[in-house]
């Protein structure tokens, strides 16, 4: 059971500096870090195993519906949308490696329930339902918890370096898992797919109970009050840096990385390629995606003015490829569009930590969290229905073009700051977790 904060002069954990040292190999040489990576590279591969298996198994449910299909998909994201901001307040108020043991222990049942179902033949369609919304709603508090405790494991000065890291297991693991999903599939069965999942999700909560306490560079908890979800949105409005990079990450990931919609429907009806032929235009989106990865794990301190012109390449690139004559050439672009989405979103994710006071940090990133994954829903159809109306190229340039105006609306917003970047930039760091003014120059 929680257990409120203790007040805040009681005494608790001393909180240890950020160093200066912020590269990947230092960042690397923290053995809390090194912990939360090794778990996570174990998890979101087992994630991605178990998307593919259940896909694959409601399919088989319901002789290829893909009406249940997105039902199922839209029972487990609703609560993200939904809860995430109550979800950021828990990680605000209480122990963040206490609530991941708690959300993760939860996610590892109900993929074990799945698996145990589905190996003795009693799974229904109403099962994968019920446990993919009890799925929904502990993502709702183990996402925006897992972004905003990274800063607890690695300190300000690092934060860059481990969002590019973090960001380039994942699209290991994206690789990894649903090549082991398939392979279960063909060999055993969804069923064990599912308990692979579960095992998992126990690698995170052994590395996170593993973790020394006396190394994380922790703030006091926040206390209880009235109106605290509500003082969450007011700071992103009020903060215009935050606001902007959140209204940017919100479009981009609407309507510009809706991936699924926007190359599957390129590769069946502009290009004819099939199956194999999206596959290989996945593929060189994730190339892109890891070397973006890695060139944001070697980045310095965050700035807006980069994520403004990473973001203005982007549309423009993402418009240049829906002028592509051939699959080739679409492919070759897709490398570059993964690079520049990746550096986008690992930007985006590092200024908004950077910036956002501590008492409030679980409360933003859960709004993070919504901006990269709670548009896809509203963006899908949005793009369907061009496609059908106009063709897949233009769904693709509108999705460059809305990226073109956000990116022209973020500038233009934050343009202060933007000109003060640089007398800010050789100014001394102040000596805690809260952002400085040239942070989001």
């Amino acid at each position: 059971m929680l257990t409120p904060p203790p007040p805040r002069g009681a005494s608790r954990p001393p909180r240890r500096r950020t160093s200066t040292a912020g590269g990947p190999v230092e960042t690397l040489r923290l053995g809390n870090y090194r912990l939360f990576l090794a778990g996570q590279l174990l998890s979101v591969s087992g994630t991605w195993t178990q998307r593919v298996a259940q896909d694959w198994l409601v399919l088989d449910l319901t002789n290829g519906s893909g009406v249940a299909l997105g039902l199922v998909s839209a029972i487990q994201y609703t609560p993200m949308m939904l809860l995430s901001s109550w979800g950021g307040l828990l990680a605000d108020r209480y122990s963040k490696r206490l609530l991941l043991i708690i959300t993760q222990s939860v996610l590892a049942l109900a993929a074990a329930a799945l698996g145990v179902l589905a190996l003795t033949g009693q799974l229904t369609l109403t099962d994968v339902y019920v446990l993919a919304g009890v799925m929904g709603v502990a993502a709702a508090v183990d996402n925006p918890t897992r972004q905003s405790f990274l800063i607890e494991l690695v300190g300000r000065d690092r934060l860059p370096a481990a969002v590019g890291l973090n960001s380039a297991t994942f699209n290991v693991s994206r690789m990894i898992g649903p090549a082991i999903g398939g392979a279960l599939i063909v060999l055993v069965g969804a069923g064990p797919a599912f308990l692979v999942n579960a095992a998992s999700f126990l690698a995170v909560i052994v590395s996170v109970a593993l973790m020394r306490r006396e190394s994380l560079f922790v703030e006091p908890p926040t206390l209880r009050s009235r109106g605290q979800i509500r003082a969450g949105w007011s700071y992103i409005v009020r903060d215009r840096r935050v606001g902007a990079t959140l209204g940017l990450v919100f479009v981009t990931s609407t309507f510009a990385m809706n991936w699924p919609v926007l190359l599957a429907l390129s590769a069946r009806s502009r290009y004819d390629t099939g199956a194999q032929g999206y596959g290989v235009l996945l593929t060189a989106l994730a190339a892109g995606s890891m070397a973006g990865a890695l060139v944001s794990a070697w980045r310095g301190r965050p700035r807006f003015s980069y994520l403004v012109l990473v973001t203005a390449l982007f549309a423009i690139t993402e418009v240049a490829s829906a002028l592509m004559p051939s699959y080739g050439w679409f492919v070759a672009t897709l490398v570059p569009l993964g690079f520049l989405a990746l550096s986008i979103n690992t930007t985006a994710n590092s200024l908004i930590q950077v910036v956002t006071p501590y008492e409030l940090r679980g409360r933003v990133m859960s709004a993070f969290v919504i901006a990269t994954a709670g548009g896809t829903p509203l963006g899908g159809p949005v793009l369907g229905y061009l496609s059908e109306q106009f063709g897949p190229a233009a769904a693709l340039a509108s999705g460059g073009l809305a990226s073109a105006v956000v990116t022209c609306a973020a500038a233009i917003r934050v343009r202060r700051t933007l000109r003060t970047e640089q007398k800010t930039a050789d100014s001394p760091e102040p000596d805690d977790t809260r952002g400085s003014p040239g942070d989001l120059g």
